[in-house]
C-alpha cells in the first residue's frame, strides 16, 4: 500500500469519518476514497490541496515526502 493510502485511511478515521462520509465532505463520488486507500488511484492536484486542507496537513505528509 502507499503511503498516501495509508495516510489517508489513518487521517479519515482519526476523524471517525466512513469513506463515504469523507468523499461528501469533499463533494466527491462515494467510491474515491475506496480507490485512493486500496492504492488503485490517486487524487487530482487540485483534489490533493482540498484534502491537506481539510486534514490540516501538508500535501508532502500526504504523499509521504515528510513525516510530520
Amino acid at each position: 500500500m502507499s503511503k498516501f493510502a495509508t495516510r489517508v485511511k489513518e487521517l479519515r478515521e482519526e476523524k471517525n469519518l466512513t469513506k463515504t462520509q469523507l468523499a461528501n465532505a469533499l463533494k466527491l463520488s462515494d467510491n474515491i476514497v475506496g480507490r485512493w486507500e486500496s492504492g488503485t488511484r490517486m487524487p487530482s492536484l487540485d483534489t490533493l490541496v482540498l484534502l491537506a486542507k481539510f486534514f490540516n496537513v501538508t500535501a508532502d505528509y500526504l504523499l509521504g515526502l515528510k513525516d510530520y
